[in-house]
C-alpha cells in the first residue's frame, strides 16, 4: 500500500494550530511578557513632554521586542528541546523549516498584538498620537526588528544546550540590553558607553523604530542603524541556524 505524505502546507498548519494552542494554554506566561512594555509605557507617561511620544513608544516596543525574543521564544524553544519534542517530531515526515517556521510565526503573531497594545496604550492613557503611515510604518518595522531578538534567542538556543542555562543567559542579556541600551542612550553611562548604546542591538533597532514611527524624520544615520540591523540579525541567525541540535545531548 503507497503511502501519502502530508503536503508541507497542511504540515505547517497543523503546527500552527498545535503551537497557537499551547501558547494559549501557557497564556500566564504569555500575557507577562506582553505587560513588560504596556507597565513601562504607563510608567513613563510624565517623560512624554520631555522626550516624546515617539521616543517612548519606541522604547516600549523595542523592550516589547527583547521581552519576546529572549524571555519568550529561546526559553520556549530550549524548554521542548530538552523534552524531547523536537526529537519526536522529528520521527515524522516533518521537515525542520515547518517546525521552526511554525514557532517564528507565533512569536511575529505576538509581536503584531504587542505593538498594536502598545499603540492602544499611548493612545488612550498617554494621549500619544501618530500619523496613520506612522502606525503603519512603524508596525512593519517592529516586524522587522523582531528579526533581531528572535535571531538573537535563536543563536543563544543553537549555541547553549542546557534550557536552566538558556533561562540564566536570557536573563543577563535582557537586563544588560534594558540596562545599558536604555541608560546609555539617556546619557547617564558616560560618551563612550552612549555610543555603545547607540550602535547596540537595542539601540539600532529602537532608532529604526522611532523613524517609522516618524517617517518624516528619517536621516542617513537611520539608514545606518536599519543596515545596522540587518547585519545583527543576519549574524545571530547564522550562528543559530548553523549550531542549533534538535536533541539534548
Amino acid at each position: 500500500m503507497e503511502t501519502r505524505i502530508p503536503k508541507n502546507s497542511a504540515i505547517l498548519s497543523a503546527l500552527l494550530q498545535a503551537d497557537f494552542t499551547t501558547l494559549w494554554r501557557n497564556r500566564r506566561s504569555f500575557n507577562m511578557v506582553l505587560l513588560v512594555p504596556l507597565i513601562i509605557l504607563v510608567s513613563w507617561k510624565g517623560l512624554v513632554p520631555k522626550l516624546g511620544g515617539v521616543f517612548v513608544l519606541s522604547s516600549c516596543i523595542t523592550i516589547g521586542l527583547t521581552s519576546i525574543g529572549l524571555m519568550g521564544y529561546s526559553n520556549a524553544v530550549a524548554r521542548d528541546r530538552d523534552r524531547g519534542i523536537f526529537q519526536r517530531l522529528r520521527v515524522g515526515p516533518l521537515e525542520g523549516w515547518t517546525i521552526m517556521s511554525s514557532r517564528l510565526i507565533v512569536q511575529v503573531a505576538m509581536i503584531i498584538l504587542m505593538t498594536l497594545l502598545v499603540f492602544i496604550v499611548g493612545y488612550f492613557v498617554d494621549h500619544i498620537s501618530l500619523t496613520p503611515a506612522g502606525y503603519l510604518v512603524g508596525l512593519v518595522m517592529a516586524v522587522l526588528g523582531s528579526a533581531v531578538y528572535l535571531g538573537l534567542g535563536q543563536a543563544i538556543v543553537g549555541l547553549i544546550k542546557n534550557p536552566e542555562t538558556v533561562n540564566t543567559t536570557t536573563r543577563l542579556v535582557y537586563f544588560a540590553f534594558i540596562m545599558i541600551g536604555m541608560f546609555g542612550e539617556f546619557g547617564v553611562l558616560g560618551k563612550e558607553i552612549g555610543q555603545i548604546a547607540t550602535w547596540s542591538p537595542y539601540g539600532t533597532v529602537r532608532k529604526v523604530l522611532a523613524a517609522g514611527l516618524d517617517p518624516a524624520s528619517w536621516q542617513l544615520a537611520t539608514t545606518y542603524a536599519f543596515l545596522a540591523s540587518v547585519g545583527y540579525a543576519i549574524l545571530f541567525v547564522v550562528i543559530g541556524v548553523k549550531y542549533f541540535k534538535w536533541e539534548n545531548k
